[in-house]
């Protein structure tokens, strides 16, 4: 078993996309207070908001009470120029600092650090803060290196396969083996080698990464692969593998394809249609992945709020549906252990039958 350059490469580019441009989603709880902030006031329990602090990106990590690690926040203004704080400052402000204001609740642009202008308008700053998605995100790819590392290092050192690997290491080349055998070479074929790395990094990163967001406490609990950026990289990274190393016979079925003349010319149909099919395979694998992770934390994150708004309404109706509310979290969390799985296999899966698609080659 081998690591390569390219996984670790896969893995850094990966996080430093996130970095740049999935800070979009980012929270601050303190903005909470500011946007809708007559309900809790009222006692009133705002499931909307709720929701989002949990499903979206954060300027700080909730760990446990009143433990909070307040993350970096890094700003560029085409007005005042870098701005590079602490999101303590945003806590301590009442959510705001400087000229810096989340937008509210009701804004598309939920949760994200607006500057305000002089005549009083907002503009969206670049954002470059490291959120707790980012650092999730860092946390399991480091996770995911600690566990292949290792063993792929036992295997190095004794390649005469003449010593037996402990439990782990066996447990990880089964694994591999099995994805090589029964997914990797059957769908791409004699050139299944150049693209094993990659597909095997995605694959353990987003098994990894669903079993992290599992774990009800810190550093887990993050779903990471329900944010539509890190999906949405994913994507890109098979389309690359796709179409950058695709046979001269893929871009011919593309460019001419094997249909009448009509349908592809003096009027370009079929070219038309095979050129759209280009997109649509990363766009089908970024939502697949995306909407399948997200759902299931928010079936959870909802039964858990109807404990709080049975509490609301009266004791006997609370402990009812905290009784159902508990019975059914067990059963879709069991249910989203066996999805982790699932949804890694079928990324890769599909990732290795489209790069198979690309390395067809013409048979006389």
């Amino acid at each position: 078993m081998r690591i390569k350059g390219l996984s670790i490469v896969f893995l850094t580019l990966l996080m430093l996309c996130h970095t740049g441009l999935g800070n979009g989603y980012a929270l601050s709880s303190a903005s909470h207070n500011n946007t809708s902030g007559t309900s809790e006031e009222k006692g009133e329990i705002n499931v909307q908001e709720i929701i989002f602090e949990h499903m979206l990106d954060s300027y700080e990590w909730h760990i446990a009470g009143d433990i909070v690690l307040h993350l970096p926040v890094i700003l560029y203004s085409k007005t005042s120029g870098w701005h590079i704080f602490s999101s303590k400052r945003l806590h301590d402000n009442g959510g705001h600092y400087l000229n810096f204001y989340p937008a509210g609740i009701d804004s598309p642009r939920y949760g994200k650090l607006m500057e305000k202008m002089d005549d009083g308008s907002f503009v969206r700053p670049l954002d470059f803060s490291f959120t707790k998605m980012a650092l999730a995100l860092f946390i399991n790819a480091l996770v995911l290196l600690l566990i292949i590392l290792p063993v792929a290092r036992w295997y190095r050192k004794h390649k005469d396969g003449k010593e037996v690997p402990n439990k782990f290491a066996s447990m990880i080349e089964a694994v591999v083996m099995y994805m090589e055998d029964t997914v990797i070479k059957p769908c791409i074929g004699k050139n299944y080698r150049k693209f094993s790395p990659y597909l095997l990094t995605i694959f353990f990163f987003i098994l990894t990464c669903n079993l992290m967001s599992l774990i009800p406490f810190f550093p887990g609990g993050v779903g990471v692969t329900a944010n539509m950026s890190i999906t949405m990289f994913l994507a890109i990274c098979t389309f690359i593998a796709i179409n950058a190393f695709g046979k001269r016979e893929y871009w011919k079925e593309i460019l001419w394809p094997d249909v009448p003349t009509f349908l592809k010319a003096p009027f370009p149909m079929m070219q038309i249609i095979e050129f759209l099919g280009l997109f649509t395979k990363p766009i089908a694998l970024m939502i697949r992945l995306f909407a399948n992770m997200m759902g299931g934390h928010m079936a959870i994150l909802v039964l858990t709020i109807l404990i709080f708004i049975g509490f609301s309404v009266g004791n006997v109706l609370g402990g009812s549906m905290t009784f159902l509310s508990v019975a059914f979290n067990i059963f879709l969390n069991v249910l989203e252990l066996l999805v982790a799985f699932i949804q890694a296999f079928v990324f890769t899966l599909l990732s290795a039958v489209f790069i198979g698609g690309a390395q067809v080659e013409h048979h006389k």
